[in-house]
C-alpha cells in the first residue's frame, strides 16, 4: 500500500458538469472523474476511505473523514451513498432455503428487495446485533441492529447469529 502524507489542504467537490474533483496537496493538477471507495473494515463506514483517479488508482488514503473539511465531507458522504448500493434492512418478510439457494425478502431503506445468498459465507457478522449480506450479484444489505427488529424479522434472521 502506498505511503500517504497526512491529508491536510485536501479537498473534494463536484463541477459544473457534476465530475468529482479531488484538490491533492502534492499534485500539482487536480484528479478529474476521481471516485471515492469504502475499504476495509467495513465496520468502521467513516474510516479507510480510498480516494483514486479515474483509472481506479489511489492517489490518497484517508484515516477518517474526519481529514476533511465540511464541504468535501459532505460531497465524499454523498457520492459513497449514491456510488454504493446498501440499503439497510429493516425488516424481513421471509427466509426461504430452496436447493441450497436462499432466498430473502427485506424492507430496506430503498424500499422491498428480494435477495439471494448461497452460504453462510455470504453474511458477514460484524458484531452480535450487525452483519452485511452480499447476495449472489455482489451487492451488499446491512443489518445494523438485529435487536432493533420486530420478534419475527428477528426470528428469521436467527440462523446467522
Amino acid at each position: 500500500m502506498p505511503n500517504f502524507p497526512d491529508s491536510a489542504g485536501l479537498r473534494v467537490e463536484r463541477n459544473e458538469a457534476g465530475e468529482l474533483i479531488a484538490h491533492v496537496p502534492g499534485r500539482e493538477e487536480a484528479v478529474r472523474e476521481a471516485q471515492v471507495a469504502r475499504c476495509f473494515p467495513w465496520s468502521f463506514p467513516d474510516s479507510y476511505v480510498s480516494i483514486r483517479d479515474k483509472d481506479g488508482k489511489e492517489v490518497r488514503l484517508l484515516n477518517s473523514l474526519d481529514e476533511l473539511d465540511a464541504q468535501s465531507r459532505a460531497v465524499v458522504e454523498q457520492e459513497l451513498h449514491d456510488r454504493v448500493f446498501n440499503p439497510q434492512i429493516q425488516r424481513v418478510s421471509s427466509v426461504k432455503h430452496e436447493f441450497g439457494i436462499t432466498t430473502i425478502v427485506a424492507e430496506t431503506d430503498r424500499g422491498e428487495v428480494s435477495f439471494q445468498i448461497r452460504s453462510r459465507d455470504d453474511v458477514r457478522v460484524l458484531s452480535p446485533t450487525r452483519a452485511l449480506f452480499r447476495d449472489v450479484d455482489g451487492n451488499q444489505y446491512e443489518l445494523t441492529d438485529l435487536s432493533a427488529l420486530d420478534p419475527s424479522s428477528r426470528k428469521r434472521l436467527d440462523q446467522y447469529f
